[in-house]
């Protein structure tokens, strides 16, 4: 994708933007000041990327705090390599995990209820490796006695959810999806991942997903912040890819609190690729019902910043 598609883009997301290049300069336009509720950032590396979203925002401390216990939950669920594109980037998870200990968090876990196996899953995405080195705890979940049952009282359908342990005995987590393709819910975003901190997905899949999606999203603990890996996508045969020939160089991250605005954005953006109307990704409308967020991209101050410009 070159500068003038993406700029094409993320204009499709709703609020005039500022774009800056690597020094800070070069401001383009900006429709509001004060904090962002959403940073957009494209042209770098991921972990360098992330640098210049959290630090709009105000810095990793102002959602992290010294002395808390904190669980960063990327998308590993595939026995495949980044290139893939089927888990979140690890230089991403990597540079996530450094700052979080900067910020001064006692311990760090990073893990994730996969599909194929776990093993497998945590070294060849590379994600081990890259949360090990700066220093995080790699847990399995593979066990349904790491997980216990909580109640979903604001849910639809899905009124009760086995969560894993390292989820309810956190300070605070980060939730680090890859936006893709998938099958059954048509994109796996930050709503998506949510079902690998859920032990039994199958009543998901059985029951309505797209609601269930939403549904196990009202449970109590919510993320500090959702960041979206869209440096490398899936735009087809997700939510495994076959090929690189499924994937896309996009070079992309959306950070916000909001988990609704922060998936329609990445979904409008994931359009541009592939053409997926937002009212096939049915858990953002079931999402905005149930108080979640909001899929109005126009309220929302959204910082956009170019790294290449």
């Amino acid at each position: 994708m070159n500068r003038k598609q993406f700029l094409r883009t993320i204009a499709l997301t709703g609020a005039a933007v500022t774009f800056k290049s690597r020094g800070g300069m070069d401001l383009m336009a900006q429709s509001q000041g004060g904090k962002p509720d959403m940073v957009a950032v494209m042209g770098g590396e991921p972990d360098e990327m992330f640098k210049q979203a959290i630090e709009e925002l105000g810095g990793i401390s102002s959602f992290i705090k010294k002395g808390w216990k904190v669980v960063v939950k990327p998308n590993i669920g595939w026995d495949k390599s980044p290139e893939l594109a089927g888990n979140t980037n690890p230089k991403l998870i990597g540079e996530i995990v450094r700052q979080c200990f900067q910020a001064g968090a006692k311990e760090v876990t990073v893990f994730d209820h996969t599909c194929d196996d776990w093993i497998k899953c945590y070294k060849n995405s590379g994600i081990e490796a890259a949360a090990k080195a700066q220093g995080a705890k790699v847990v399995p979940a593979h066990e349904e006695s790491y997980y216990k049952e909580v109640q979903l009282p604001n849910a639809r359908k899905l009124k009760t959810a086995k969560i894993h342990e390292a989820i309810l005995n956190c300070d605070a987590w980060i939730n680090v999806p890859v936006l893709k393709h998938h099958g059954g819910a048509n994109l796996s975003i930050s709503m998506k991942n949510y079902m690998g901190i859920v032990w039994d997905r199958r009543i998901f899949h059985s029951t309505d997903l797209q609601q269930c999606i939403a549904d196990v999203c009202t449970m109590e603990k919510k993320p500090a912040l959702n960041i979206v890996d869209a440096y490398r996508m899936m735009k087809s045969n997700g939510p495994q890819g076959r090929s690189t020939a499924d994937v896309v160089d996009t070079k992309s991250l959306f950070v916000s609190k909001d988990i609704v605005a922060v998936d329609t954005a990445a979904a409008k953006f994931f359009g541009q690729i592939r053409n997926m109307p937002l009212e096939n990704v049915g858990h953002l409308a079931n999402g905005q019902t149930l108080g979640l967020g909001t899929m109005d991209l126009d309220k929302l101050n959204i910082k956009k910043i170019n790294l290449k410009s």
